[in-house]
């Protein structure tokens, strides 16, 4: 009797940002391609070239027309950043699964296919890489990094120890519910715990490699750019459908204080007659409710500007180079299954 054939996996989408990596693009390709060959489903890669100046982007291209039906290439129209590159990829995506990649070859594509397993295995929304083991210089690189993970993990309470690692795999109707802008890369597992479970975000050690080729796009100065975006990624997971509570919680506050200054400065006044005009305490007082108005003005507006934020369309946070392909460009994602994806050999 013969042995059941397992089902087909599902559709996997592979997005890698590029910038400025013409001596890693080809063989990431490579390894892309040969690590895919014997997946059980249909798969494509879509390569983001961010606005490239050292032709990076006609490698891809190159290596692209040699396996059309499985290699998309997305130029966009000058460097957006790593965010907007992999919303481009997003966008275009039509997997059920969707992996990410960084484009420097430090992460391994051989860690994707257990990847994509243990994700369906533990049933998963989102399972990214942890370094465990991490090729970087500790100064520059790793101790920032480590002290940038506690702090997230601190303010938003996802339990994830490597925000910053490039190799994750998502379910494609769970990542297509979000929105990606500015640099906000980083956080998109908290970004995910806001759309499912954090129970259903899960994270695995995969392969860190040593940079071989092309120079590093990340630096000191990227580590003091985390507090701001942190503050965002805080205000925006808590508030950003009801701004109005977090400016009004503020000017209620003011205007407690400064009531009950005033009240106080009042009784003063009428009932012991004392002098309150040059007393510190009245400009307080006088502030604190300046300060109330101002914030619960501020409430009520940020309130407007939400609303129209999500009756009204939102346009993308990129612009594609001429000729690259349109984001929906080839319809209905397909369904799972073996073979190649129709209609995939025009990117």
């Amino acid at each position: 009797m013969s042995e059941p054939v397992p089902p087909p996996a599902p559709f996997l989408s592979v997005i890698v940002p590029f910038f400025n990596e013409a001596e890693n693009a080809e063989k990431l390709v490579e390894e892309v391609t040969t690590v895919l060959g014997d997946y059980r489903g249909m798969w494509e890669l879509l390569c983001v070239d961010d606005g490239s100046d050292d032709g990076t982007a006609e490698r891809l291209e190159r290596k692209a027309a040699t396996v059309p039906e499985r290699i998309r290439v997305l130029r966009l129209r000058r460097n957006f950043g790593q965010t907007a590159a992999l919303q481009a990829g997003i966008d275009a995506s039509r997997g059920e699964l969707i992996a990410m990649l960084d484009g420097d070859l430090q992460n391994d594509p051989a860690d994707l296919p257990r990847m994509v397993d243990e994700l369906l295995e533990r049933d998963l929304d989102l399972l990214t890489g942890w370094r465990r083991n991490r090729q970087d210089g500790y100064f520059l690189r790793l101790l920032p990094s480590k002290i940038a993970n506690a702090l997230i993990r601190r303010v938003t309470g996802v339990r994830i120890r490597d925000y910053g690692c490039g190799t994750k795999v998502f379910r494609g109707e769970v990542l297509r519910r979000i929105r990606l802008f500015g640099e906000m890369h980083r956080f998109i597992p908290v970004w995910i715990a806001g759309v499912t479970a954090p129970s259903r975000i899960g994270e695995t050690p995969v392969h860190h490699r040593p940079r071989t080729g092309g120079r590093s796009k990340y630096g000191l100065s990227r580590a003091f750019r985390v507090l701001p975006d942190l503050l965002a990624v805080f205000f925006f997971l808590r508030y950003r459908a009801r701004p109005g509570h977090f400016f009004g919680s503020i000017g209620i506050a003011f205007g407690v204080i400064g009531t009950a200054i005033m009240a106080w400065l009042l009784i003063a006044k009428l009932g012991f007659g004392q002098d309150i005009g040059d007393r510190p305490l009245l400009l307080f007082g006088v502030l604190a409710l300046v300060f109330s108005i101002q914030f619960l003005t501020t409430g009520v507006l940020a309130e407007l500007l939400a609303r129209t934020y999500f009756e009204s369309p939102r346009a993308p946070s990129y612009l594609l180079a001429p000729g690259s392909e349109p984001p929906g460009q080839h319809g209905e994602r397909p369904s799972s299954g073996g073979g190649s994806p129709p209609g995939a050999a025009d990117a």
